[in-house]
C-alpha cells in the first residue's frame, strides 16, 4: 500500500511513474512540521533497523549517522563524509514497525538516523515543498518491491556489458589501447571492454575525437570489434566555449544552455576550461544534448559513461574574482593578517552552493535556480542520452552509466560508485552499497575494482576482482599518476586470469538474475536480514550478501588474510573455483566456519536445495554458450535460466526462459 502526501508546491522530478491520489491529513507513522522549512521525525525502537539511501557511506543498516542528499564531486569517501555523488531519498524502517518513506525533493535534504538522538529519525530540508510517499508492507523486501513498481523498470544494458572491462585515466592513444587488448589476448585473460577517459577527446571537448591520437577512429573501433572488444568513451557535462566547435555553437543558437541571473549563458570551468552546461531540465535542450551522442554511435560506439555531472564546477568567473579580491586584501593587510577570509574564498571556488546559486534552468515558462533542483542534473543528463537512444535506436540496447544520479535515473542507465581509493575499506564499502543501490532501482552498478585513486597493491586488486566477478559492472579503473593496475603489471599474472575467468563461468547465472530482478522489480543483491529475518545472527551480518535466490557471497576484504569466517544461516554448499579451472564442492552445516581462500581463488555458497548453472571459461561474452551449461548444487534442484539475444529490447518473450534440472543423484 502506498500513500502520497503533497506538501507545499513540489517540483515535478518525474522520479515516480505510477499515479497516486494525494491523501488528506498526515501519515500516522511520522510527525511533520512545516513551521521552519520541513521536518519529519519518528521514533526508533531498540532493534529497529533503517535501510536505504542508495549510494552512501557506512553500512547497510544506516542507524547512528547523519547523511545528506546533496550530489557532490567527493572522491574522499571517508567514514565521516555525509554526501556522495547521488541523492536517493528512500529508506525503510524495519523492526517494531515496518514501513518505507520516499521524499521526492530535488535539493539538499538531511537524514539524521539516530545521530543526534539515538531513538529518533529526523529528516529536514529548507523548503516545505515535496511529495512524501509512505509505503506499508509485511517486510522490507515487500516494501522494496512496492517502491520499485512505483518508480519504473530498471535499465537493462546489452549483455556484453556483463563482461570484464579494463580502464585507466591515462590511455592516451590507439597504441595504448592496442597494448591492453594484445596483452589480454596473449595471456588468455578475458576482456570485453576498454574504457576511454577524457584524453580521447580533442582538448576535452564533448563529442569530438583527437585526430592525432585516433587518425581514423571508425576504423579503430572496427579493429577492436574484430578483437571482440568494445570501446566505451566518457562524456562530461560541460560544453567548451569555443567558436567553430559545433556542439557549442548549436547550443548557443538553440538557447539550450543554463543561464545566469542576467539571462546570459552561465559560465563555469571544468576540464576544457570555460564551459556552458546543457539545460537538461528543459525537454528541448535534453533532446538536443541526447542527439549529440549520435556522433560517436555512428562511428561504431556501443556504450558511454557520463561523468562530472553533479555537476562538478572547478570555479566560476565570479568566484575567481572574489578569491582574487580576498587575496589582494590579504596581501595588503598589515602583518600578522588573518587567513580566514582568503581560505573561505578559496574553499568556495570548486563545487560550492555559491556556484549552484549562480545559474538557472528554464522549466516551462519560469526560471528555476539550480540550487533548488541541484540533485536532478546528473539524472537528466543521463536521461537525455537514454531517451535519445530509445528514440534513435528503438530495437537496440546501448551501455550507459553515470556518476551522479537521483531516483528515476535508474530507468535510463546504471551508475558506478564514484572515484574511490585503493583502500581495503572501499572494497568493503563496495560490497555494502550493492543492496542499498538495488533498493532504489540501480541494478547495473559496481565500483572501480582495485580503486581509482591512490596506489594499489597486488593482493588488493585480486581480492577486489574476486568481489567484482559478482557485480553487474566489472571494471578495473585507476587514475593517472597512480600505480598502474592492469593484470600484467604484477607478478604471476596467471592468478588474475584464474579470478577474472570465473566471471565468464558465472555470466549465464548473473545475467539471468539481473534480468529477473529488472523485469520483476526485485533486488539482485539482498542483505541476509531480508532472507533470514528470524535469525538474530544473520540480521546483523553486513559483509555477506545473498545474490539471487541461489547463492551467498562472502569475499575476503582484509589485507594479509588467508581466508575469513563465514556464518551460514542454513546448510549450504561451498563452491570453490580453483586456479586450474577445477571446482571443489563441500557441504557445510549451519553455523560459523573459517574458510581459507587463496588469492587466486573465488568462492560462493549455494543454498540448501538450490543449484546454479555454470559454463566454460571464455575470453569474451560473445563466445559464452548458454546451451552447454552444467548445474552445480544440491541433487534434484532446478533453476530458471533467462537467456535472450542480449542486444534487442524483446525482454518479455516466454522463450527467453527455460528450466534446468540438477540430477537426483
Amino acid at each position: 500500500m502506498v500513500r502520497k502526501y503533497v506538501i507545499g508546491n513540489p517540483f515535478p522530478t518525474e522520479a515516480v511513474v505510477q499515479e497516486f491520489p494525494p491523501e488528506k491529513g498526515l501519515p500516522e507513522q511520522v510527525r511533520i512540521s512545516t513551521d521552519n522549512g520541513f521536518e519529519l521525525t519518528c521514533s526508533l525502537e531498540d532493534g529497529d533497523r533503517v535501510y536505504g539511501l542508495g549510494e552512501n557511506v557506512r553500512g547497510i543498516n544506516k542507524r547512528g549517522f547523519r547523511y545528506i542528499s546533496d550530489c557532490a564531486d567527493a572522491p574522499h569517501h571517508y567514514e565521516d563524509v555525509s554526501s556522495l555523488y547521488a541523492a536517493h531519498n528512500f529508506l525503510i524502517v524495519a523492526g517494531h514497525r515496518t514501513f518505507g518513506l520516499f521524499l521526492d525533493y530535488p535539493a539538499t535534504m538531511t537524514f539524521d538516523v539516530g545521530y543526534e538522538k539515538m531513538d529518533e529519525l529526523r529528516i529536514t530540508c529548507d523548503r516545505a515543498d515535496l511529495d512524501l510517499y509512505v509505503l506499508d508492507g509485511d517486510s522490507p523486501q515487500d516494501i522494496v518491491h512496492t517502491f520499485r513498481c512505483m518508480i519504473g523498470r530498471s535499465y537493462i544494458p546489452p549483455r556484453f556489458a556483463f563482461g570484464f572491462g579494463q580502464s585507466r585515466w591515462g590511455y592516451m592513444n590507439e597504441d595504448d589501447i592496442r597494448d591492453v587488448v594484445r596483452k589480454h589476448r596473449e595471456a588468455h585473460v578475458p576482456l570485453d571492454m576498454v574504457y576511454m577517459d577524457i584524453d580521447y577527446m580533442e582538448r576535452y571537448k564533448d563529442f569530438t575525437v583527437n585526430a592525432e591520437r585516433y587518425p581514423d577512429f571508425p576504423a579503430f573501433v572496427e579493429e577492436m570489434r574484430r578483437e571482440h572488444v568494445r570501446l566505451i568513451p566518457i562524456i562530461d557535462a560541460g560544453v567548451k566555449i569555443e567558436k567553430g566547435y559545433g556542439t557549442y555553437e548549436e547550443g548557443v543558437a538553440g538557447n539550450y544552455f543554463c543561464k545566469n541571473a542576467r539571462g546570459e549563458d552561465f559560465v563555469g570551468e571544468v576540464w576544457p576550461g570555460w564551459v556552458h552546461f546543457p539545460d537538461v531540465l528543459n525537454p528541448e535542450a535534453r533532446e538536443w544534448f541526447g542527439g549529440q551522442y549520435r556522433f560517436l554511435v555512428d562511428q561504431g560506439i556501443e556504450g558511454f559513461w557520463n561523468d562530472m555531472n553533479e555537476p562538478s564546477i572547478f570555479k566560476t568567473p565570479e568566484g575567481e574574482a572574489e578569491a582574487k579580491e580576498a587575496a589582494r586584501r590579504f596581501a595588503d593587510a598589515p602583518a600578522p593578517a588573518s587567513t580566514g577570509e582568503l581560505q573561505a574564498a578559496l574553499r568556495a571556488l570548486p563545487n560550492s552552493h555559491e556556484n549552484f546559486r549562480r545559474f538557472f534552468h528554464r522549466v516551462g515558462d519560469r526560471m528555476v535556480c539550480h540550487d533548488d533542483v541541484h540533485n536532478l542534473f546528473g539524472y537528466n543528463m543521463t536521461r537525455a542520452a537514454g531517451e535519445a537512444f530509445e528514440r534513435m535506436y528503438p530495437d537496440r540496447r546501448i551501455l550507459l552509466f553515470s556518476r551522479s544520479s537521483y531516483v528515476g535515473m535508474h530507468r535510463y542507465g546504471g551508475i558506478w560508485q564514484g572515484d574511490n581509493y585503493s583502500w581495503w575499506s572501499h572494497l568493503l564499502l563496495n560490497l555494502k552499497m550493492m543492496p542499498s543501490l538495488n533498493m532504489v532501482g540501480f541494478l547495473y552498478t559496481g565500483a572501480d575494482l582495485g580503486g581509482f585513486g591512490s596506489n594499489c597493491s597486488r593482493d588488493l586488486v585480486l581480492r577486489w576482482l574476486a568481489l567484482g566477478v559478482f557485480t553487474p559492472l566489472m571494471r578495473n579503473h585507476s587514475a593517472i599518476r597512480t600505480r598502474e593496475q592492469e593484470f600484467y603489471r604484477f607478478e604471476r599474472p596467471e592468478d588474475f586470469r584464474a579470478v577474472i575467468s570465473v566471471r565468464y563461468r558465472l555470466l549465464p547465472y548473473l545475467y539471468s538474475e539481473y534480468m529477473k530482478a529488472a523485469l520483476g522489480n526485485d533486488m539482485m543483491f539482498r542483505p541476509l536480514a531480508f532472507v533470514y529475518p528470524e535469525d538474530p545472527v544473520a540480521v546483523e551480518i553486513e559483509d555477506q550478501l545473498m545474490l539471487g535466490d541461489e547463492i551467498m557471497i562472502a569475499p575476503v576484504y582484509q589485507q594479509n588474510m588467508s581466508g575469513r569466517f563465514v556464518y551460514l544461516p542454513e546448510t549450504m554448499m561451498l563452491l570453490r573455483f580453483l586456479p586450474d579451472g577445477r571446482l571443489e564442492e563441500t557441504v557445510l552445516e549451519k553455523g560459523s566456519h573459517y574458510i581459507p581462500v587463496a588469492l587466486n581463488e573465488v568462492i560462493l555458497l549455494i543454498r540448501q536445495g538450490r543449484a546454479l548453472p555454470l559454463g566454460d571459461v571464455f575470453e569474451y561474452e560473445e563466445a559464452v554458450d548458454d546451451s552447454d551449461l552444467v548445474m552445480h548444487g544440491f541433487p534434484g534442484a532446478s533453476y530458471e535460466l533467462y537467456s535472450d539475444d542480449g542486444m534487442t529490447r524483446m525482454y518479455d518473450r516466454p522463450e527467453n526462459r527455460r528450466t534446468l534440472h540438477m540430477p537426483e543423484t
